[in-house]
């Protein structure tokens, strides 16, 4: 299952982590988030133990949306060695998602 990723715990979680992170930026009334919601799930199946797969609810931790200048949700950054490498805005299929996170790994 994807973490739950706040402001208070963002920096150890995603900053502090030896592997790459995959940060799903959200909201309950955005649409396009709830169909991406469930592939985030299923990435954060397939790479437990490989990456890092969180979520963070940008109306409940504005600071870290701020800090990465969030505008459009779903946004998906991409993170490795504490910096962002990659992002994603608007859904895309799960192909794409995965693929990015591939390129982190390799």
């Amino acid at each position: 299952m994807a973490l739950e990723i706040t402001d208070a715990n963002f920096e150890e979680v995603v900053l502090k982590s030896d592997k790459p992170v995959l940060v799903d930026f959200w909201a309950e009334w955005c649409g396009p988030c709830r169909m991406v919601g469930p592939v985030v799930e299923e990435i954060a199946k397939e790479y437990d133990g490989k990456a890092v797969v969180g979520k963070v609810n940008v109306d409940n931790n504005p600071q870290i949306s701020t800090q990465f200048g969030i505008r459009n949700i779903p946004a998906l950054l991409y993170f490795k060695d504490g910096q962002v490498v990659d992002k994603q805005v608007g859904a895309v299929p799960k192909s794409i998602l995965a693929e990015k996170l591939n390129k982190q790994l390799a």
